[in-house]
């Protein structure tokens, strides 16, 4: 099962990430933006649920390049991929840590990065891929 260690390491291997701590929580920065963090439920989330039961924990939040994207990483990965009323028209999507697969997760991560790292690392971090 993938676990935080394991987000913290897919993280920290893209270039001029940071791990700090938001609320409490593990968060991974790039040029002081935020862009994966534990997400864990609040009460008033718990309470928006209802009569459904809320997605198992551990529970992350990765930012996309904006709602489009949002939509396209939903509808990709169903089953681990998620969102709640509190994120609403924000560019982030939750992920179900123990329903993710690896490369989800590390693909995810990386768009995450490529969505808030500056353009210029973005460009070289790319261009080195090829």
């Amino acid at each position: 099962m993938i676990d935080f260690d394991e987000v913290a390491r897919l993280a920290l291997a893209l270039p001029e990430v940071t791990e700090g701590a938001r609320f409490g929580h593990r968060t991974w920065f790039v040029d002081g933006t935020g862009f994966v963090w534990e997400r864990p439920f609040s009460k008033a989330d718990i309470k928006r649920f209802r009569d459904e039961t809320p997605p198992e924990g551990p529970i992350l939040a990765i930012k996309v390049a904006d709602l489009s994207e949002k939509e396209a990483a939903l509808a990709a990965n169903p089953k681990a991929f998620f969102t709640i009323e509190h994120f609403n028209g924000f560019a982030a999507v939750l992920v179900q840590l123990r329903k993710v697969s690896k490369p989800a997760l590390r693909t995810a991560i990386e768009d995450g990065w490529l969505a808030c790292a500056p353009r210029a690392l973005a460009t070289t971090y790319l261009d080195g891929r090829r």
